[in-house]
Parts: C-alpha cells; structure tokens; sequence
C-alpha cells in the first residue's frame, strides 16, 4: 500500500473552506492545550480575522498542512525580521506550529516543518528559530529529529491552570555544512571568551525594603505578630522614614497594625506624614478591605498598597483592584507553619500559602509578600525554603520577610536568589532598629555584585 502524501503549502490567499478547515483545526489545538497564546479558543470570528490578518503582513507568511482529503489539517508561520533589522536579516522565526490533536502521529507536522524550513532557506535564511512548550514532548522531538538544537530553556515561559510552564529556544542552521561550520567556530570562540571571564550570578539587584510598623502613632515591631509584645522604637515615623531614605534605601514598607485589626487605616495622620517625608515608593498594608481605601491610598501618594486579609475573604476586590490599578497591588500572605492567617495574623484559615499565591497571581497582582509569622520578629533567619517554594512556583516576584536578625541571613537569601529569580526582595525591621545588621552593608550584600 502506497504511503499517503501530505501536502504542506504557503497560502497567499484562502478561500472559505480552507478559513473554515482552518479554524476548526486551529480551535481542536488549543483546546488540547494552548496555542497562539490563547488557553481558551475565541470566537469563530475571531480567529477568522487573526488569519486574514496575518496574510496581510508583508514579514509573516502563513503555511498549512493538508490531509489525503485536501482538508487543512495544521499551521505555522514563518517570521522574518523587518527590513530596518540588517543586523539579523538571515534569521527567521517558526511560530504558531500546531497540527489538530487528532492527526497526530501521521507525519503531517513533519511535512510541515519541512514546507517552513525550505521556504527559509529558498528566502535565504541562513537560522531558523523556534520556542515550544516543555510538555509538547512530540513537536521537541520532532524539531530534533529534523536538526533544530536546544540551546535555552526560558523558566516562566507560560501559565496554564495555575501552573508555571517552562519553554524551550531550538535553533536549527540552514546552510549548507561548510558554512554551518563557520558559524558554528565562530559561536564557540564567543562562548568560550564569555566563559572565561568572572562570572557572578548575583548580578540581580534584590530590594531591601526596611519596615515601619506603627501602633497608636508610633513605630513598633512586634514578636511573631502578637500586639501585646511590642517593641517601641520612635515616636516619630516620618524622621524615621528620613533616616532610611538618607541611609539609601530606595523603597519603604509601612504597616498599619492597628489598621490590620481593626478592618480599617487607623494610623492615618502618621502614613501621611511618612509619605510627605520622603520622595521613595511608600508600600502599604493593614486594615484596607475595599475600593475605597485602596483608591484614597493611591491618590495620597503611596506607590502600592499590600492587600492581605482580603485575599482570602474577598479574591474578587483583588481581581478588581488589579484591573484598576494594574502593577500597584501587591498580595501580602502571611502564614503559620504554611498556613494562612488573617486578621492581623489573629486567625488561622486551612487555606496553604501556594494556594493562596497562586489565587493572587491569577487575579493580577504584582508581587506577593510573605512572611512566616513564627519567625517573625524574632531575628532566627527567614523561612527560605518556603519562600525559594514560592518563587519558584510563581512567575510574580515574591518578597521575603520575617525573621532576619544579622548580615548572614541576608548574605543566605543573596544566595538562595542567585538561584531562584522569582525572588525580588526582602523586609528588615528589629535588626535595622536593634543595630544587629547596618543599612550600608545591607544594602551592599543585595545590591547587584
């Protein structure tokens, strides 16, 4: 029996049987996991405009497979750069692959990535790129059987049903072998002079975010949240906030407490004035449960406000706050032994800190804070193993916080970041007061080295 002979093409035109093949094959995809971007397929017209938009960009050129019967089956589009980029006119992109789930297996996408390959060289291409989920086990082994190399893996390329995708950069050369070779020397001479100059991870800025906590109009810290074990440091929150801002530290962290317990800002007249008395980005939390409150903040100067009780109570002022104030809410999550507590740390839900965070990041927050209230305040070190969890479950940067006492446990969490970019920053409070640890070498052992 004769083997059957798949058809791969460019379109320049399409007629509307092929439009509709096109997006019946195109909406079986995503709904089998993804496509385009999209984890929900859209309407029908739609997708009908996005392809007819696509035959209409000079640089995107839209191919398709066709089955034994003549019906589109599958697509991808070959990408070139635009004529003001000299610098890489030899390099196309493959996007948008795909072949319907239910002609998988038969060689179609095969046909295809060939069609797209052979376009590029006949264009004179000489490196076709290509990106592709890590659980698209069938496409990165039918890439590799056709040449394309792995060369990087992107850590938070995509989410999908709350979870962190990674994706895989392929790169396949499309000269003929004596010129591939030439390249190929002249990367490695690159790689290895990169590789032998001194190479520091830590070239990631984390911010130190020194707290100020206030109880009845002045600066406290507390131990483990407990109100009734307060330290007094100051009376005056706003020289206090001055004092950091002429330390160097370009960010603060303000917590109402009173506020946190009460449901509602109670140390008012004292965040105004810390706002007035310095020109940083002033993050603030406890006590701000509604629109209100979270617009009334934003209008009075402060740069984020840190959502945290409400989270668990109210997710859908979260989604609405993220949406009116996109990259100004941040979710704080505090957590007992992992799980979450509210009310100023006062009650404990059954809900886990990565639930939570996930919930937070899906609504369109910007950063997730979190603090393990047992360690809070007492100098023994910051939870990292569950902060390193988080980060590396979320592709939101997660800020540390609860229970740094000295330098080494900042130089600890400057480590642990080198390896887990989520990772963005840190809350000090008793240690900077006490004098345990000094803001310019703090702000030494985070800054970029």
């Amino acid at each position: 029996m004769a083997a059957v002979k798949f058809v791969a093409e460019k379109l320049s035109k399409i007629s509307a049987d092929d439009l509709a093949a096109l997006c019946e094959a195109t909406t079986a995809a995503i709904l089998d996991g993804g496509g385009f971007g999209w984890l929900n397929p859209p309407n029908m017209t739609v997708l009908e405009r996005y392809f007819q938009g696509l035959l209409l960009v000079p640089e995107h050129s839209l191919f398709v497979v066709r089955d034994e019967h003549g019906v589109i089956q599958g697509s991808a589009q070959l990408v070139r750069p635009p004529r003001s980029n000299e610098a890489q006119a030899m390099t196309g992109q493959m996007r948008g692959y795909y072949v319907a789930p239910y002609m998988r297996g038969r060689g179609l996408g095969h046909a295809l990535a060939q069609a797209v390959i052979e376009a590029a060289r006949t264009m004179g291409l000489r490196v076709l790129n290509c990106d592709v989920r890590e659980t698209q086990k069938g496409a990165i082994a039918m890439f590799r059987s056709l040449g394309f190399e792995h060369w990087g893996t992107h850590p938070y390329y995509a989410r999908s049903n709350g979870h962190t995708i990674r994706g895989l950069f392929l790169v396949k050369l499309l000269a003929d072998e004596t010129e591939n070779e030439r390249w190929k020397a002249s990367a490695e001479t690159k790689k290895e002079e990169i590789m032998s100059q001194p190479f520091h991870t830590s070239g990631r800025k984390l911010t130190l975010y020194p707290a100020i906590d206030l109880k009845d109009g002045a600066c406290v810290r507390l131990r483990r949240g407990e109100m009734d074990d307060a330290t007094h440091y100051s009376d005056n929150p706003a020289a206090q906030a001055r004092s950091f801002a002429d330390a160097g530290c370009d960010h603060l962290h303000v917590v109402d407490l009173n506020g946190a317990f009460a449901g509602r800002s109670a140390n008012t007249e004292a965040i105004e004035a810390i706002v007035r008395a310095v020109d940083l980005p002033v993050q603030l939390g406890g006590g701000i449960r509604d629109m209100a409150a979270i617009a009334r903040w934003l209008e009075a100067g402060v740069s984020r406000v840190i959502l945290g009780s409400v989270a668990v109570q109210d997710p859908d002022l979260v989604r609405q706050a993220a949406r009116a104030y996109p990259g100004r809410i941040v979710a704080g999550i505090d957590a007992r032994q992992g799980r979450v507590a509210t009310e100023g740390w006062a009650e404990i839900s059954e809900m886990k800190a990565p639930e939570l965070a996930l919930r937070m990041q899906d609504a369109g927050v910007a950063a997730v804070i979190f603090t393990e209230i047992s360690r809070d305040g007492m100098l023994s070190g910051l939870d990292l193993e569950q902060t390193a969890s988080l980060a590396e479950t979320l592709s939101i940067p997660v800020i540390a916080s609860g229970g740094v006492g000295n330098i080494e446990h900042l130089r600890a969490l400057r480590r642990i970041a080198d390896d887990v970019p989520g990772i963005g920053g840190v809350i000090v409070g008793r240690a900077l007061y006490d004098g345990r640890i000094s803001l310019p070498e703090a702000l030494k052992v985070l800054d970029a080295a």
